[in-house]
């Protein structure tokens, strides 16, 4: 008996990389998982229906039930058929996992319309609908006197909470992502929901496409998305019903918990503000802490990166 035996999971970009790392995982633990995934290309365009079949075919190789999904978990009708393909075939949704994403890496100044509106519609809007149609159900069960143990785990990425060059539209999302973590959070702890983000450095198609790293072809590299899974795996089960609104961080062996937007330095003032009271106050303020954004992790001094490794 796996962790999660019983329990009917949806796993949005599941047909590769961290989303079918997850997938795998949650069926290995006794889920039922419904697998998602148009089979886009790295940027959003195009149809498989390859990657999410290849999945099912290898959950039901293991012993597991699984069922594959093409819809469009960013538009409103195709997150609300993921709800409901959960129910028909597997009778409940207990866990989502909102793993989807694109890339289309641009510096702010070349940045086109679509290229900023593809990659929030995916990452931003791909996590919200989703979301917002498990939570309606998980909210309709509670109306019936059932006992509501629902999983919602995001994912935003250290771009989102750091801030780097070339990724304007994809850090703008994981941000918002973040921050969308903590409100729903808050909104839907009543209904006995939890949500949660994770923050991963994994070798995937998104990484190797800023970095050039090669994917794993195995789960033995502390970078595979296999290394990931089970944080995941973790968050949707009941031994973490105590976590909530929390963003977790895990690169390789290191294991974090992020808190960001914290003040850092406060000034009390008497009276209206002036521009030399603010002058002064924020003087006092950068003598002691830095002006500029901080360094990167992934950065030096004389190679900054121009993306984020996730």
């Amino acid at each position: 008996m796996g962790r999660l035996s019983g329990k009917v999971a949806v796993v949005t970009g599941a047909g590769r990389g961290l989303g079918r790392a997850e997938a795998l995982l949650l069926a290995a633990e006794g889920a039922s998982v419904v697998v998602n995934d148009p089979g886009v290309s790295l940027e959003g365009d195009g149809s498989d229906a390859g990657p999410a079949a290849g999945v099912v075919r290898e959950i039901e190789a293991a012993g597991g039930a699984a069922v594959a999904s093409r819809a469009d978990c960013a538009d409103w009708d195709g997150a609300r058929s993921l709800v409901r393909t959960a129910v028909e075939t597997f009778g409940r949704l207990d866990i989502l996992v909102n793993s989807a994403g694109i890339l289309r890496d641009r510096m702010s100044f070349n940045m086109a319309q679509q290229d900023w509106d593809a990659v929030l519609r995916v990452h931003l809007t791909g996590t919200f609908a989703p979301s917002r149609f498990a939570a309606e159900y998980w909210r309709d069960q509670t109306k019936t006197g059932a006992e509501v143990r629902g999983r919602i785990i995001n994912t935003t990425s250290e771009a989102g909470l750091l801030g780097t060059v070339g990724q304007a539209n994809y850090t703008a999302a994981k941000a918002a992502v973040a921050a969308l973590t903590v409100s729903m959070a808050r909104e839907l702890a009543r209904y006995g929901v939890t949500v949660n983000a994770i923050s991963p450095r994994a070798k995937t198609r998104l990484s190797v496409s800023v970095n050039g790293t090669d994917t794993p072809d195995g789960p033995d590299d502390p970078l595979s998305p296999h290394n990931v899974a089970p944080l995941v795996a973790y968050l949707a089960s009941d031994d973490a019903a105590h976590v909530n609104g929390q963003v977790i961080l895990l690169i390789g062996s290191r294991l974090e918990l992020w808190k960001t937007w914290q003040p850092v330095a406060g000034l009390d003032h008497h009276g209206r503000w002036t521009i030399d009271d603010i002058a002064a106050g924020l003087g006092a303020f950068f003598a002691e802490h830095s002006s500029r954004p901080e360094r990167l992790p992934w950065e030096t001094e004389s190679t900054p990166a121009t993306g984020s490794p996730t």
